[in-house]
């Protein structure tokens, strides 16, 4: 009895020993295996290129392929579907058809008159009476010289203007198509950043979890990862609900049934900017349909005062006619009529219409002035959001992302080891968590402003930044 009474404080003693060394043992084995599960996709991606939130190549192999629409495939199939764009288009055919109309003389009026004496009975009198007759004749209206020519030009620059105004629909369309895809990529990528975010934030619920049943951390730490998750997940609906909106407004704008298959985007990507803001401003004044549609408005303003001017001027008429009687007692009439439409109420009509025009002209040209400064404005800010976006990514993607990456790979070694609370390692993961959608949130306003400098001045950027 005394021998196993003496055992029994050794064993006590080495199991004591036994379970100290494994306590020793396993935190820093935990520690190491967050740390290598957190950091090493994050060096990983930035070795290969990869931008934040991206998966890495040897996840790609294995995800599912999806085939994806082109924008350049869907801006396309807007131009050809798009009903406002149709209506626009249809507008413009119909009013290429108004200079033939207005700049040609009036229809020639045909007349047929015959006079009775002595009774209404038809040809009552024809036989012995030279006043009864039948007679034919034709009439025509003459405006003075000018004026058909004036108002066929005015026309013609009223078709120009709605030219104009199509092509400035048109372009509206496009960059909605455009905003909405890009919208959409934003989305699609951030979706797989809150799914990855998801997945880091599952692993410091279960580290707080651990020590929370060990002893060794509190109840409130759980809830605090708990919530988070819960937020997370609060999140992902509103971004689903969001996607759900784009693919709406998308299929809205390329005339397709709602009912349709969701559109796959392709990968959400920087495009250099290669010009300059002279250049953009100057492509613009060539091409911009407001600022070219205000110009035409000027130049049929212009046309519209030469044309009051044609108004102080007579209009003309001529009149041929032909009258008959009994041809074997009588011979026939022959009668020219020459008329002359005088505008003799010139102080009521002519002269407020010529000031009614001059106002119209200095009012289009002030028009189109304010329409060159505000085409100039907005390519200012595009061209500007889109330099300094582009500064943003480039902090981002070599700063801000992989520090707060480390960052919490460090806070969650040092948490797991009891060297700090739970409250750094949470400041850590919303760090993550904000700077990757910051990330995307600057590329999608930097590919917005490129695509807002294309309506503007109806250059193909996206092109171009990518061939150099």
């Amino acid at each position: 009895m005394p021998a196993l009474r003496r055992k029994r404080p050794q064993n006590e003693f080495f199991r004591r020993c036994f379970a100290g060394c494994l306590n020793v043992l396993i935190a820093p084995l935990i520690a190491l295996l967050i740390i290598c599960t957190v950091l090493v996709p994050v060096t990983h991606g930035q070795q290969q290129g990869i931008a934040p939130g991206q998966i890495p190549r040897s996840q790609e192999e294995h995800a599912p392929a999806l085939p994806t629409a082109p924008l350049q495939d869907l801006l396309s199939e807007a131009e050809r579907n798009n009903p406002q764009i149709q209506s626009m288009r249809l507008g413009w055919e119909a009013a290429k058809q108004i200079p033939s109309q207005v700049s040609t003389r009036p229809d020639p009026q045909f007349t047929a008159q015959q006079v009775n004496v002595g009774s209404p009975r038809p040809f009552a009198g024809y036989t012995n009476s030279d006043f009864a007759y039948l007679g034919l004749g034709i009439s025509q209206d003459f405006p003075y010289p000018g004026k058909l020519r004036l108002k066929g030009e005015v026309a013609a620059r009223d078709a120009e203007v709605v030219q104009q105004q199509y092509e400035s629909v048109r372009l509206s369309v496009l960059a909605g198509v455009r905003s909405s895809y890009l919208q959409l990529a934003y989305l699609t990528k951030t979706l797989a950043i809150l799914e990855s975010d998801r997945a880091l934030l599952q692993q410091v619920e279960s580290a707080a979890d651990a020590r929370y049943r060990s002893g060794k951390g509190n109840q409130q730490d759980l809830l605090q990862a708990q919530l988070e998750q819960t937020k997370l997940l609060r999140e992902i609906t509103m971004h689903h609900l969001e996607v759900a909106k784009a693919q709406a407004q998308l299929k809205q704008l390329l005339n397709r049934a709602q009912s349709s298959p969701d559109i796959e985007t392709s990968d959400l990507s920087e495009t250099p900017l290669p010009y300059g803001f002279d250049e953009l401003l100057s492509a613009a004044r060539v091409h911009n349909p407001e600022i070219a549609g205000a110009q035409k408005m000027v130049e049929k303003n212009t046309l519209q005062v030469d044309l009051a001017r044609k108004d102080f001027y007579p209009d003309f008429s001529v009149q041929y006619m032909w009258q008959r009687t009994d041809p074997t007692k009588f011979r026939a009439y022959w009668m020219l009529t020459f008329g002359v439409r005088v505008p003799i109420y010139r102080d009521r009509k002519q002269r407020p219409e010529l000031a009614q025009t001059q106002a119209e002209l200095s009012r289009s040209r002030s028009d189109a002035e304010a329409q060159d400064q505000q085409v100039a404005f907005e390519i200012r800010t595009a061209f500007e959001t889109s330099q300094k976006s582009a500064e943003l990514l480039t902090i981002y993607r070599e700063g801000l992302v992989p520090q707060a990456h480390a960052e919490f790979a460090a806070a969650v070694a040092a948490y797991q080891s009891d060297r700090q609370d739970f409250a750094p390692v949470l400041h850590a993961f919303l760090d993550v968590f904000h700077l990757d959608q910051e990330y995307w949130q600057s590329a999608v306003e930097h590919e917005n402003a490129l695509s807002q400098l294309e309506t503007l001045t109806g250059m193909s950027l996206h092109d171009e930044g990518a061939s150099k």
